[in-house]
């Protein structure tokens, strides 16, 4: 069973990002950039899945710029088999919409075939939470979306999955698509024999053209602003004059 895993470049989660002087969006100039941690936990899950003898190949992807070939090695020196670059134009980068990305992950699903498709819930650029959810539809495939738990048995795979108060267990017949959540695992580091190892990896590159693909945007973003600052908070002496606040403020 083939495994394909989608991986997004975006700026490291560890960097503060900050916004354009002219509003128009986040500026990448000289910023630290790294793989998407829910795709990072996806390629971790596909690995420790091949490990337990349930995959025979790993298939990274990833939809950007040429420097996306960053990540992709990335993900080859954890333990992908090989990878596949969709290079965009640079003046689009990585900001491909979700049905797009969806689209194109269709076509590159038809030629590999492939059992599982594992990727992350949501990119933390943008927070779309919709490729998943998209791609599945466009398959006509079962889905199990923000897992915690993921186990392959025969041609079926159990995923458990995070909703709102608690677990839901959902059985998928495979080929199915499955998206990340925090709590599935921790991944693991790339060693150095691994790192000096995944240069010699193959790593295909494609445009979007190659699968028919229009990537032109459908939505345009008017303003990028900072978040308003946190105003400083009010101490009170007693309980009193907490509550006596309170209802001034119309809270309670």
């Amino acid at each position: 069973m083939k495994i394909l895993v989608p991986v997004k470049r975006v700026i490291d989660y560890n960097v503060k990002p900050r916004v354009k002087a002219d509003g128009t969006g986040v500026d990448l100039a000289n910023v630290k950039m790294s793989m998407n941690p829910f795709d990072e936990i996806a390629v971790e899950e596909a690995i420790r899945i091949k490990e337990a003898g349930k995959a025979t190949e790993i298939i990274a992807v990833s939809i950007g710029p040429a420097k996306a070939q960053e990540t992709l090695r990335t993900a080859l020196a954890m333990g992908a088999d090989r990878a596949i670059l969709v290079e965009t134009p640079d003046e689009v980068g990585s900001d491909v919409e979700p049905l797009a990305v969806a689209k194109i992950l269709k076509a590159i699903a038809d030629e590999e075939q492939p059992g599982l498709v594992l990727l992350g819930k949501q990119s933390i650029s943008d927070d779309s939470n919709q490729t998943g959810q998209m791609l599945a539809a466009l398959m006509g495939r079962p889905q199990g979306t923000f897992a915690n738990t993921v186990a392959v048995d025969g041609d079926s795979v159990e995923v458990k999955r995070e909703v709102d108060g608690g677990l839901e267990t959902v059985k998928l017949t495979m080929p199915a698509i499955v998206t990340t959540d925090l709590r599935l695992n921790e991944p693991r580091y790339a060693s150095l024999p691994n790192i000096m190892k995944a240069k010699k990896k193959p790593l295909d590159t494609k445009a979007p053209a190659d699968f028919g693909v229009d990537i032109s945007p459908r939505l345009t973003t008017t303003n990028v602003a900072e978040p308003p600052v946190r105003q400083a908070g009010e101490k009170v002496e007693d309980v009193a004059a907490l509550v006596a606040k309170i209802k001034e403020m119309g809270i309670a």
